[in-house]
């Protein structure tokens, strides 16, 4: 470990000890030190921006983070602070870095992983509803993705599935073993009860994304009767022990409005909700539906939504399509996560169902290096506008090359499908986003 790398991690540690004494006299004081110490003026531009954000209470990011010290329990906000900041991002970091050069390959930041393919919804659209309750990860399994993981300075994980929380005491006992990384899961909502409520208190490393398609209405028409009423209790079981938690929803053609609109995030921030993953829909798997998919135009209301929302209201967003400007472009691969199924398959990504690796027969190290994700490492980004950054949905002819060349294989345990099958059904909507992605794109500056 590098020694700089160690020593910043104390000083962060002091600092963040120092601001819980008291955040809103502290917080300006160590802005206020921070451009003292700047002789070279590295920081300057960071510092002044916060400091602008502090200095005005109505601001909403500055509302949104005075909330984490008067909404969050401070257990949580603690293990979360020393996982994702700490070793997440300062020690993580380094060792990330360390094993790219060693093995020219990409190291992810974070690892996305389906503990089981099992589920107690049948969503319309979704393909983890094709796959029954035939695979599993299991314990022993989880716990080496991990340990492998942290091993290469990966301290951040996250759960898909199937639905995660049906192995929810599995998923706690890997918080406790591994108290040093952070965990996220996807999760539809409907299992967090008071026990499971009061353990994630407990063990205070793991949030939920809670998944939801707008109100009552679109939620249960996609996920079944009664499903969004479960997940408004669950979110208040959440937010009466001051527990951390946002949302995960999926825009399509039939809710793209509704989870645009003002209401609905101002709904959810006052729930209690501090951050909103938003994805469109893909059309995954031979009995997708094609017609899910956003219009172009549906597409740039949510661009536009999210960017007025970043200003105006106190929840942190991340667009995982449309934020490709501020990530140059396609985010898998491992170049900041990869996908491990519940069959063990090593995907570049969540949403493309093909790979030429298993957990079970290679480690991560040796997926990271196989010619798939090779492929992805040499051609990110896969186009110069990076509102455009899918291999599948925006540039659907790379994804169908990428895998035709390095002999990976569908991962579809119901219904395999060929790659090029997969891109015909993103070529239309992609056809028509790059009209709109192109004019969006050449008439703002980029950095």
């Amino acid at each position: 470990m590098d020694i700089s790398a160690r020593v910043k991690a104390m000083g962060l540690k002091a600092a963040y000890k120092y601001i819980e004494r008291d955040p809103d006299e502290n917080i300006p004081k160590l802005l206020d030190w921070l451009e003292k110490i700047d002789k070279k003026g590295s920081i300057a531009p960071q510092v002044k921006a916060v400091k602008s954000v502090i200095n005005d209470p109505d601001n909403n990011w500055s509302r949104l983070l005075k909330s984490v010290w008067t909404e969050i329990d401070a257990n949580q906000r603690k293990k979360l602070f020393d996982s994702l900041v700490i070793n997440g991002s300062m020690l993580g970091n380094e060792v990330q870095r360390k094993y790219k050069e060693k093995y020219d390959c990409n190291i992810p930041w974070a690892i996305l992983m389906d503990p089981t393919s099992a589920c107690n919804l049948e969503c319309t659209g979704c393909w983890a509803s094709e796959y029954g309750q035939k695979m599993n990860l299991s314990f022993e399994e989880l716990d080496d993705i991990i340990r492998q993981g942290k091993e290469h300075g990966t301290y951040f994980y996250l759960y898909s599935g199937g639905e995660p929380l049906v192995r929810k005491k599995d998923i706690i006992r890997l918080c406790e073993k591994h108290d040093d990384c952070a965990f996220v899961a996807f999760t539809n909502g409907t299992l967090i009860d008071d026990e499971f409520a009061d353990e994630m208190l407990r063990v205070g490393n793991f949030v939920p994304a809670i998944s939801v398609e707008g109100f009552e209405e679109a939620t249960d028409s996609r996920r079944g009767k009664g499903t969004y009423q479960a997940v408004i209790a669950a979110m208040r079981r959440l937010k009466e022990r001051k527990l951390l938690f946002g949302i995960s929803c999926c825009y399509t053609s039939q809710n793209t409005e509704q989870i645009g609109s003002e209401e609905f995030f101002d709904y959810m921030i006052e729930m209690g909700a501090k951050f909103a993953w938003l994805f469109t829909y893909m059309p995954v798997g031979t009995d997708a539906v094609p017609e899910l998919l956003v219009t172009p135009e549906q597409r740039e209301f949510m661009y536009h939504q999210i960017r007025k929302f970043r200003e105006t209201k106190p929840i942190f967003t991340i667009d995982f399509w449309n934020d490709g400007e501020y990530v140059n472009g396609c985010i898998a691969g491992g170049r900041s996560y990869i996908h491990i199924n519940a069959n063990g398959d090593i995907e570049p990504c969540a949403f493309i169902h093909y790979s030429d690796s298993n957990i079970r027969e290679k480690t991560l190290i040796e997926a990271y290096r196989s010619p798939f994700f090779q492929a992805y490492k040499e051609n990110q980004p896969f186009n110069s506008n990076m509102l455009r950054p899918c291999p599948a949905l925006d540039n659907p002819p790379k994804l169908a090359e990428m895998v035709e060349s390095t002999g990976a294989y569908s991962t579809d345990m119901a219904s395999p499908e060929e790659a090029r099958d997969f891109c015909n059904k993103c070529m239309p909507a992609a056809e028509k986003w790059a009209v709109v992605a192109d004019r969006l794109w050449n008439k703002q500056p980029h950095a």
